[in-house]
């Protein structure tokens, strides 16, 4: 018989429902006081007013009143709370690595760099300096995709064409034969609404984010456009561009409307300078790579009540493992670090990370609060009714995706990845921002969990969607890539879960697996304005 409830740690006073728990049932020693909902919880002991909700061993919420065994905990009964944080002296870096033996001689197929690393793709991009230029770099995009063999075509256009005329529309895809360009993965846009009427360091910040994409391992090149007046300087993006990738290489197209004059002399050269950047890109070829190359962002969105126990640490799992493997993992969303801000410290290599991580836990919250809200905010509707009552709670599930690994790196945005390891990485919540951040932080992979199902992609980075549970994956098969919901039937251990994860993960870096957000053209890119986005 399937498992009813599931209770996380030893400590917990509240266990999870596995399936919907009628009143009355008997389940975890308790019974229970009303119909439970599966992915909720349920009180294992007496919990008075005021007293602790404990789960994953960690505080996770306050009593509003006092909570009987057998009680469903939710926002009218339990309030969030969680517990308090600092930098100790004491290292908890002690680490059991996971046997590795199985992946060590495996490899991928990926674009090998000067710089060292190893792209799983081979893009050119197109972005503008500032918003001014949005107009300009989308023509040009339009231009080039459609006419070198890239462009999709929308596929409802067929549809509208049958309600019309009777007959199916043929599209561009479907008549393709072949690109000049073999090598050339996709030619991607990225358009923002930034790079001028802001604050200096916005404009800074700004350019740090675009330079990650220009120097990204995945991207063969690009075509930048600039107005030319903008608080976005061209000598400000060169800059960060070099700190990124010093004597950076690949074909670069850098162009101001100002300087150039015209609007058709502007293009005419972005559209020749392109093109010979495209036939200089187009040389790169994929060729193996150890393990250790990858740069994995562990991200999570549409989450409910069974993300903390199927997809998150069966992530969490692979997280070891690329670690152990010598590669590097980033793990985000520092709202959904809230109440495990102890644990991550301690496993910081040493104190001056533990401080600077600790630090911008504390400055983030205290802006949130500033503006008259909080981390406790953050939980969506769609997060609440499955279950993730309290921002704790689902924070303590979130973190999950980044294993037992000590820290090595706490990075601010827009920072990279410049070592192996575990590192922090300072992103809002929001899905689309903290996924734009990571993949500018250099993640070549990006494994993504969801529980409610969202089509978040990125424009030069796989990402993998995972379901928690399997009615998601049935019910929304066109974007998600992996199902770990098994592990919630108890068909399949974390492990396994893992082991499905890892196969799927080179396969995608290799190009032989195209994921589910690529096929749909989900590429989605919000650079993050630094101010409370939760």
């Amino acid at each position: 018989m399937r498992q009813q409830i599931l209770q996380i740690h030893p400590a917990d006073n509240v266990i999870v429902a596995l399936q919907d728990v009628p009143k009355g049932t008997l389940a975890g020693g308790v019974t229970a006081l009303r119909d439970v909902p599966a992915k909720h919880k349920l009180t294992t002991t007496f919990i008075p007013q005021n007293g602790d909700v404990i789960m994953y061993g960690v505080l996770v919420g306050q009593a509003k009143e006092d909570l009987p065994p057998g009680e469903l905990i939710s926002t009218a009964n339990v309030r969030h709370a969680s517990g308090n944080f600092g930098v100790r002296a004491e290292r908890k870096t002690d680490w059991q690595a996971p046997d590795v033996s199985a992946w060590e001689g495996r490899s991928f197929l990926g674009y090998h760099r000067s710089d060292g690393r190893v792209g799983t793709g081979n893009y050119w991009i197109i972005l503008p300096l500032v918003f001014c230029e949005n107009r300009n770099v989308q023509l040009l995009h339009e231009t080039l995709t459609k006419g070198l063999g890239y462009h999709k075509g929308n596929p409802y256009e067929s549809l509208l064409q049958e309600m019309l005329h009777g007959e199916k529309h043929v599209s561009q895809a479907e008549t393709a034969s072949s690109r000049p360009f073999p090598q050339i993965t996709g030619i991607k846009l990225l358009t923002h609404t930034m790079g001028c009427g802001c604050t200096k360091d916005d404009a800074r910040t700004l350019c740090g984010i675009l330079a990650g994409y220009v120097t990204h391992p995945n991207v063969a090149g690009a075509t930048v456009l600039s107005l030319g007046c903008q608080n976005a300087q061209v000598a400000m993006l060169r800059e960060e561009i070099e700190k990124r990738s010093p004597g950076y290489d690949r074909p670069l197209v850098i162009l101001e409307q100002q300087q150039e004059g015209t609007e058709k002399m502007l293009m005419e050269q972005a559209m020749r300078q392109t093109f010979d950047g495209l036939a200089k890109a187009n040389a790169q070829e994929r060729k193996p790579a150890p393990l250790s190359k990858l740069i994995v962002g562990m991200e999570c969105g549409g989450s409910d009540g069974f993300s903390g126990i199927s997809a998150n640490p069966a992530v969490g799992k692979v997280a070891d493992r690329i670690v152990a493997l010598g590669g590097s993992v980033i793990l985000s969303e520092f709202p959904e670090l809230c109440g495990v801000e102890q644990e991550l410290s301690d496993r910081c290599v040493n104190t001056e990370l533990a401080e600077k991580y600790t630090g911008l836990m504390k400055t983030y919250a205290a802006r949130a609060e500033a503006v008259g809200s909080g981390f406790d905010s953050n939980p969506s509707a769609g997060n609440i009714r499955d279950g993730l009552i309290t921002d704790a709670i689902k924070s303590a599930g979130a973190a999950r995706k980044g294993g037992s690994s000590p820290v090595t790196d706490v990075i601010d945005y827009p920072g990279w990845v410049q070592r192996p390891g575990l590192a922090l990485l300072c992103t809002p919540g929001s899905d689309v921002e903290s996924t734009t951040a990571e993949v500018g932080a250099g993640a070549n992979m990006v494994l993504f969990t969801t529980g409610l199902g969202t089509p978040t992609g990125n424009p030069v980075t796989p990402v993998l969607k995972l379901s928690t549970n399997s009615r998601l994956a049935a019910k929304m098969p066109d974007i998600i890539d992996l199902d770990t919901g098994p592990v919630i039937n108890g068909d399949e251990t974390l492990d396994q879960a893992a082991d499905r994860i890892m196969e799927l993960l080179i396969s995608s870096a290799s190009g032989h697996y195209t994921a589910k957000a690529q096929l749909l053209e989900q590429d989605d890119f919000i650079p993050w304005k630094r101010g409370v986005s939760l």
